[in-house]
């Protein structure tokens, strides 16, 4: 009963697909990872499905690239968009430790925050938009996935930059064996699909993913001392975004062999 529960607090906390609520208690939280990664394979699912359509009605490619990046935020609400953005204001405020952790619970948005979402959406709009093959998309949408994967990943093991938060909660809760056992297992075995469906554009593409994840452990630490929930969604953000880029860097390769 644990396991089930824990599955709808995931899919009721970090996307907008119905489910039955009921009150929260500790145990029902210790397997909440463990099923984070399923909502970017609802995503990904979601965005194939849109780009099956578009092939055969014969969508543009702008509304079907502009649909397929709206796609993510529908289904999440926008949940990890709003840690990116408060991470960016956080960062560019170059301000000590304890202000940028206080910027970070910060309802409001600043000018750096708008700036660099506007800059992201327009490099991710770009690579998306160079994405044709059938074979890299579906790796694309298997990255939604892994993305999630490493992001519980880190939730569990890296240094927690407080102790307070829905971050902090569900991390203190977590069976963390159980979880880091799971989403292993579960990375894997997304790696291992899109490396079957071409090694070397799957293996870019996931190279990409624990080069983010280098990444995001490096600046955590330099930044905050730690992660937190906000830090968190700029994760999953940035993750996704480099291994659409590395897609459409690894398509436009294989194009101009021809």
């Amino acid at each position: 009963m644990q396991v089930i529960k824990s599955f709808f607090i995931a899919v009721s906390i970090y996307s907008k697909i119905p489910v039955p609520q009921f009150e929260w208690k500790e145990d029902d939280m210790k397997y909440v990872f463990c099923f984070f990664p399923w909502i970017g394979a609802w995503i990904g699912g979601c965005i194939y499905f849109w780009n099956y359509l578009c092939g055969i009605y014969q969508i543009g490619d702008l509304c079907r690239t502009a649909v397929g990046m709206a796609i993510p935020i529908l289904i999440t609400g926008g949940f990890h968009v709003d840690g990116f953005m408060d991470t960016m204001d956080a960062i560019h405020s170059y301000s000590p430790r304890e202000r940028k952790l206080e910027i970070l619970k910060d309802s409001h948005i600043g000018a750096f925050a708008v700036i660099m979402l506007a800059a992201y959406g327009l490099i991710l709009f770009g690579a998306f938009s160079e994405i044709e093959s059938d074979m890299l998309l579906k790796i694309v949408c298997c990255g939604f996935f892994l993305s999630r994967c490493l992001c519980g990943i880190s939730a569990v093991s890296f240094p927690l930059a407080k102790k307070e938060g829905m971050l902090y909660t569900f991390a203190d809760s977590s069976h963390k064996r159980a979880v880091k056992f799971s989403l292993f297992l579960q990375s894997v075995g997304c790696i291992g699909l899109m490396c079957f469906l071409s090694f070397p554009a799957g293996l870019a593409v996931a190279a990409a993913a624990f080069l983010a994840l280098a990444y995001y452990f490096y600046r955590s630490r330099k930044e905050f001392g730690g992660v937190t929930g906000d830090t968190a969604g700029f994760f999953v953000v940035f993750c996704e975004g480099c291994m659409i880029m590395a897609a459409a860097f690894m398509d436009v390769l294989i194009r101009s062999a021809r």
